[in-house]
């Protein structure tokens, strides 16, 4: 799998690890209490020391070294209740990004501290993720792109973080799709909040009627498991009643030729929560010609930070 499809997916993977998605309503369980069990544990795990909302920073890498701690004259500023104030520098060539301690700082991967070794970055096996103190962090890559993502279990977003309205429960948005499979599966750009493109695969076109209308939705499925095709889209309440930048929906695959797509568990981005993130944007053909009244609204929310 190349660096531009494996950065897409190891998002992707996060984001499935953090929201769920159960396709199909149980036996025995009626439509509601399903929703309602899903949107708990939806922020249960937003909420979580893993969740989105303790992303505290997003620092991108040129080639060169890059001094991170918590005193201001670093160029990796950390927060000042875990950081030293130097702690040590991070060194970006063409070769790689290798990670170095300053004395006296306890950097620790694997449960053992460490000096000096190689950053892998979220887009290959084996990535490597470094703790200090409270905090933790991680190189990532987007396209051509490096970053350091920062963790923090005690972030201003988590603490400030409110509530996310939702539409009322309706079960007519809950529809049946007929599965048009591409032959061979479609490669599908996706172009994310920091302005790099990714590339994944469409299985096929999902295709249904929604409010009147025919609708078709793109689902992309390389990269997670065999029971879930994750769905980008917008329609007529982007950027209004519903997140700007889209929001994101997983199904299961398809059963005897038919997925089953409920909107009711249309879910905002991480974007909408924290400006640490690069959540990819729906491509266009997944721009719905309908309006989506059903799943999350908007977060009005203010976390209170700065992008970096």
């Amino acid at each position: 799998m190349s660096g531009k499809r494996q950065a897409l997916w190891a998002f992707l993977g996060l984001v499935a690890v953090a929201f769920g998605a159960r396709p199909t309503i149980e036996a025995g369980e009626s439509h509601d209490a399903e929703i309602e069990a899903w949107r708990k544990g939806r922020m249960e795990r937003l909420m979580s020391d893993t969740g989105y909302l303790t992303l505290a920073g997003l620092f991108w890498l040129d080639e060169g070294k890059h001094t991170f701690g918590s005193a201001p004259d670093n160029d990796l500023v950390f927060p000042k209740h875990s950081a030293p104030a130097h702690a040590g520098f991070i060194m970006r060539t063409k070769d790689g990004t290798r990670i170095h301690a300053n004395a006296g700082t306890e950097l620790v991967l694997d449960g053992k501290r460490v000096s000096e070794t190689r950053m892998i970055p979220d887009s290959e096996e084996g990535t490597t993720t470094f703790t200090l103190g409270d905090l933790s962090f991680w190189l990532i890559q987007r396209s051509d792109r490096f970053g350091i993502r920062l963790r923090d279990v005690h972030s201003e977003i988590r603490k400030n973080f409110g509530t996310i309205e939702a539409y009322p429960v309706q079960e007519s948005y809950r529809v049946e799709a007929r599965f048009e499979p591409y032959d061979p599966p479609k490669e599908t750009p996706i172009l994310n909040e920091v302005g790099t493109t990714s590339m994944s695969t469409s299985p096929g076109a999902l295709v249904f009627t929604l409010n009147g209308k025919e609708c078709r939705l793109d689902p992309l499925a390389d990269g997670l498991d065999d029971e879930s095709w994750f769905i980008i889209f917008a329609d007529h309440t982007t950027g209004d009643e519903t997140y700007g930048s889209g929001r994101f929906l997983y199904t299961g695959p398809p059963v005897d030729g038919k997925v089953i797509v409920d909107f009711n568990k249309a879910y905002n981005p991480p974007c909408a929560f924290s400006p640490y993130t690069t959540c990819p944007l729906p491509p266009p053909q997944n721009h719905l010609d309908v309006a989506v009244r059903a799943g999350e609204k908007a977060y009005d929310g203010d976390p209170k930070t700065t992008k970096h």
